[in-house]
């Protein structure tokens, strides 16, 4: 008897940056997806892209988008062109899979959910974090009851976010830049999804303490729900204290870490001397780059582990869970158990679960227009709180 092959679905890339070189390795080991067609506007990157995939590449999405054979579109490209790449897929009858964050204003988080509609084709957001198979474990043990209602998150994380190499606009918060649109994009996705409620209201403040990288490498913020529940969430981007040293050194992509590599981002920095220089470093090592290490779907000899986003806890009325890389820790009222999780054979399939059961099963996502837009409502809540020093309501103008 033999086994119908898999319904493949032809995925288009637009944008061949960091975001789509952290995603290949799941293109790379997901039989469901094939990559068929690119666009990007450096050559390298389309070189790169054409060699390895004898697929055709363009200069913008337009042509991308046109492209008859493209069933679905990665949108990948920086955040501040989220919304109009995802208006022109639309326009062309592509479901679109669009990087966090979804955009930089509600105002454009509206626009692309109505144009979706109006199309008839599927948006989802991610990858974020939210993905990740721990947490959405840790989600049902929640709502399945046996803990009692959740009452209270802790989630936070430390790491050298702002020292890795970066283009201009991703140190200027007005263009999508600092650490809130682009890592507390995960952190309120997780806490979001794990309280199972509606954030009411924020309070929050953020820290902004190199001249040299002038923008929030830092926040903390107390998230209040609708059910009762509320949630702190803590991130610092600046390179000193790793919080992975509480995750048995396993790193943010379910990679081993070398506690010997300390201060390696700021090192990588010591000898640049522009802003142009800085962009050039981190292009070097992106997809089509001189220094650009070609994928694979699992690093050899390291042990597979889900990827995280730093230590969470979460507070029911009869227990705690501790999500963990390999597993759920659970404290209940009179044992302490490990639940662990069969390890993954590609990274990030959660995403591709979510993305084929939605268009080749019309099955509705969970991380959908509207959902990521309740993500960047609090993450635009957190910025206005802490430049106000008040707290934000819900649904109030920014």
């Amino acid at each position: 008897m033999t086994t119908a092959p898999v319904r493949q679905l032809r995925l288009g890339i637009a944008g061949l940056g960091r975001a789509f070189t952290l995603m290949l390795p799941t293109f790379l080991g997901d039989s469901r997806v094939r990559l068929v067609a690119a666009c990007d506007p450096r050559d390298e990157a389309r070189r790169q892209f054409a060699t390895d995939f004898q697929a055709p590449v363009f200069a913008d999405i337009e042509a991308l988008a046109a492209d008859p054979n493209v069933e679905a579109i990665y949108i990948a490209s920086p955040h501040q062109f989220h919304a109009a790449h995802t208006e022109i897929a639309a326009a062309h009858g592509k479901h679109v899979l669009v990087e966090k964050p979804m955009a930089l204003t509600l105002d454009e988080c509206d626009v692309m959910v109505k144009c979706c509609a109006d199309a008839d084709v599927h948006l989802i957001v991610g990858h974020c974090h939210s993905f990740d198979t721990p947490y959405l474990r840790a989600r049902e043990l929640v709502l399945g009851g046996s803990l009692g209602r959740v009452r209270m998150v802790h989630a936070l994380n430390y790491t050298d976010f702002l020292y890795r190499p970066r283009r201009p606009e991703e140190l200027k918060t007005e263009e999508g830049g600092g650490v809130v649109f682009s890592q507390a994009a995960h952190q309120v996705d997780i806490v979001r999804l794990l309280v199972a409620g509606n954030v009411t209201r924020v309070r929050a403040v953020t820290g902004d303490w190199d001249p040299q990288r002038a923008t929030e490498g830092a926040y903390s913020a107390l998230l209040w729900f609708d059910n009762g529940a509320f949630a702190s969430v803590t991130y610092s981007g600046y390179g000193h204290f790793d919080s992975d040293e509480w995750c048995n050194w396993r790193g943010e992509m379910g990679n081993l870490k070398d506690p010997a590599l300390y201060g390696s981002a700021r090192r990588r920095l010591a000898n640049v001397n522009s802003s142009q220089q800085e962009a050039e470093l981190k292009a070097s090592s992106t997809y089509g780059g001189a220094n650009y290490r070609k994928a694979a779907a699992t690093e050899p000899g390291t042990p597979n582990a889900y990827q995280h986003f730093g230590p969470i806890v979460v507070s029911c009325e009869h227990g705690d869970v501790r999500p963990l890389p390999d597993g759920l820790q659970v404290y209940r009222d009179a044992v302490r158990e490990h639940l662990p999780l069969n390890l993954p054979a590609v990274p990030r399939s959660e995403v591709l679960d979510e993305l084929y059961a939605s268009i080749i099963e019309d099955i509705p996502p969970l991380h959908d227009g509207q959902w990521a837009r309740a993500t960047l409502e609090v993450c635009l809540a957190l910025l206005e709180s802490a430049r106000t020093g008040h707290d934000v309501t819900l649904g109030s103008a920014f």
